[in-house]
């Protein structure tokens, strides 16, 4: 039984375990340099923070608050239909775990019917954790949107009032938070399509992992939203 364990466990050849590591390593490498960006080139999740800072404090004056109620509800519309969308997609990659035939199925297709079985369901495992932790970080943000809303609710519509601007700082706090979580969620996803890859084969998979890490900096440091969020601003 131990030889069998061992033979088992011997399928995941050196190359696999390179590409496994690296890909857990980019994501939370890139994950990081997002939330921590150099002051030479902030990323457009950083960026967004003092927009969100500055609409909470718009929204002290406005009235009525119809145009924030909106915006707010669109930003929970987007969390919730990403929280489904994982739970779909992970159902799915769940069923053909749990299906063995499905699983020789695709092997024959892909003519990588010398792969064993067990081989299949570990590479459609990481995927599968991957929508986990998407989804776990969806729903806290659509969670904690619902706190940003309660607050901005009981924001005062008078500037003058003492407690206005540190309930709309709270407000702007909570929206960062579920925001950032919205992102992390995001970034799972991309691995979690990369992942995929691993089904083709080791060097694929650390193919994968080396465009979508490239995706998410070029969207977060050097596209054309990041040049227009950072533009400079007259104050004229």
């Amino acid at each position: 039984m131990d030889t069998t364990v061992i033979s088992r466990i011997a399928v995941l050849t050196p190359l696999d375990l390179m590409g496994l590591v690296l890909i857990v390593t980019a994501w939370l490498a890139i994950g990081w340099r997002i939330e921590h960006p150099g002051r030479e080139r902030v990323s457009v999740t950083v960026t967004m923070v003092k927009y969100r800072k500055q609409w909470m404090r718009e929204m002290i004056t406005r009235e009525p608050r119809i145009f924030d109620a909106q915006i707010l509800g669109g930003l929970r519309q987007g969390t919730a239909f990403f929280a489904s969308t994982c739970l779909l997609a992970l159902g799915g990659v769940l069923a053909l775990v749990g299906n063995s035939e499905q699983l020789l199925m695709v092997a024959r297709d892909l003519s990588l019917a010398e792969h064993p079985t067990l081989i299949w369901q570990i590479k459609l495992s990481v995927v599968a954790l991957f929508l986990v932790n998407a989804f776990l970080k969806f729903a806290w943000a659509n969670r904690v949107f619902g706190y940003c809303a309660v607050v901005m609710a009981a924001v005062p519509n008078d500037a003058g009032d003492p407690v206005a601007l540190a309930r709309a700082d709270k407000a702007a706090e909570l929206n960062i938070r579920a925001a950032w979580n919205f992102n992390r969620g995001l970034r799972s996803v991309y691995f979690a399509l990369g992942a995929v890859a691993w089904l083709l084969g080791p060097v694929p998979l650390m193919i994968a992992t080396a465009v979508t890490v490239w995706t998410l900096w070029e969207r977060e440091f050097i596209s054309v939203t990041h040049r227009i969020l950072n533009r400079p601003e007259d104050n004229a």
